[in-house]
């Protein structure tokens, strides 16, 4: 049987709410799938997943009969006012993406915040993360680190991306593509410098690998292609024995202009977020540098 979080009477009739499951699936070896998760998706009256036809083969495996949805994010909100409905008339619904947990760099956070808001009872299933997984593997002994999901599709906002993470002294965990991930290293490297890092492809499938190097060495790697599902781990600032980013204003922005090519606009909000001072402030000193001729 379900095990409901909580039951929940709608404040205007005399009928209970479903609850909503965030089910955590496997991110690539099916057998990874919980006890608690089958009994879940087999018990619940729905189940919204982002590509019915990839959940479908997880639920064959199974011999899971419930029926399904999608629940993908070019749709996300209308599918999301249809399930509040259906939760609203009583039914007990799961969601699932294609692979891991729901809401984490998958849709879901959208469905979330309206049931929340509802007040109709939620609860996860926990399971299989790509993230949580990669950072076992990189054993890196960290009790902080910066998720960034995946990184901007395009060049400008990848390097922009990139660039206010500079001092960040804790490990930065990413999400990428196969076909971006040569000109995303590449961008690291220009930007980072030739940092050590951690390359995961695959992760609980057949062909797990693990490559490890510097970001010079990964993009090598990587220069003729790559299959499957990446997460990358790169090292933060402090742990990088290359010389020291500057810690004067006005040196920053030269860098910023100088090394990086960034334009005014660009030095100004990046500088003025890593040290958490006014714009106002970083602009007077960044126009001076931009002006000056010598």
């Amino acid at each position: 049987m379900v095990n409901h979080a909580r039951e929940h009477t709608a404040p205007n009739a005399d009928i209970r709410t479903g609850t909503l499951y965030l089910v955590a699936t496997p991110i690539g070896n099916l057998a990874d799938l919980s006890f608690r998760a089958l009994e879940v998706l087999r018990k619940v009256d729905l189940i919204a997943c982002e590509d019915t036809r990839h959940s479908r083969k997880l639920c064959s495996y199974y011999g899971i009969a419930t029926p399904l949805i999608s629940y993908y994010r070019e749709k996300e909100q209308q599918r999301a006012d249809q399930i509040l409905g259906m939760l609203q008339a009583g039914k007990d619904i799961a969601l699932i993406t294609d692979a891991g947990t729901p809401a984490l760099s998958d849709p879901g956070s959208v469905l979330v915040r309206l049931v929340r808001a509802a007040g109709i009872p939620l609860t996860a299933i926990p399971g299989a993360s790509a993230l949580t997984t990669a950072l076992a593997l990189a054993g890196l002994g960290e009790s902080t680190f910066y998720f960034g999901a995946f990184l901007p599709a395009t060049t400008k906002a990848r390097q922009q991306a990139l660039r206010s993470l500079l001092n960040y002294s804790c490990p930065l965990i990413f999400y990428e593509a196969p076909h971006r991930i040569h000109v995303c290293l590449q961008d690291m490297l220009q930007i980072f410098g030739d940092r050590p890092a951690l390359l995961f492809r695959e992760l609980t499938k057949l062909h797990e690998e693990h490559l490890s190097g510097s970001l010079s060495q990964l993009c090598m790697r990587v220069e003729h292609g790559v299959k499957g599902e990446l997460v990358l781990v790169v090292a933060g600032c402090d742990q990088v024995s290359a010389g020291e980013r500057p810690q004067d204003i006005t040196a920053i922005l030269r860098w910023h202009k100088d090394e990086l090519g960034s334009t005014l606009k660009e030095a100004v909000s990046e500088t003025a977020a890593e040290l958490g001072l006014p714009r106002t402030r970083i602009y007077r000193a960044a126009l001076a540098l931009w002006q000056d001729k010598e």
